[in-house]
């Protein structure tokens, strides 16, 4: 098991567009996902629980891998998120 904290820097947080190249990227990983803010924790793979997480700029969130590639998935999802979700 992998964890990593990262602050969502981009203007919108982690809503719609940003949240749907998350979930794309995270889906393309074969070990589970999760997503934590403050004392919300979701699937990382669902779009749906991640939207409902309402992820704003600024806020500190924990990604959590765990399964046969979550080295590389974390290192991915941390790169998608501090590259303003640019892909």
């Amino acid at each position: 098991m992998v964890s990593k904290t990262i602050t969502i820097t981009n203007s919108e947080g982690l809503h719609a567009r940003s949240a749907t190249y998350f979930i794309q990227r995270a889906n393309t990983y074969k070990c589970s996902l999760w997503i934590q803010s403050g004392n919300k924790k979701a699937n990382g793979k669902s779009l749906l629980g991640v939207l409902s997480m309402g992820i704003g700029k600024d806020d500190v969130i924990t990604l959590t891998a765990d399964g046969e590639d979550e080295v590389q998935a974390i290192e991915g999802l941390t790169a998608l998120i501090l590259g303003g979700f640019a892909g």
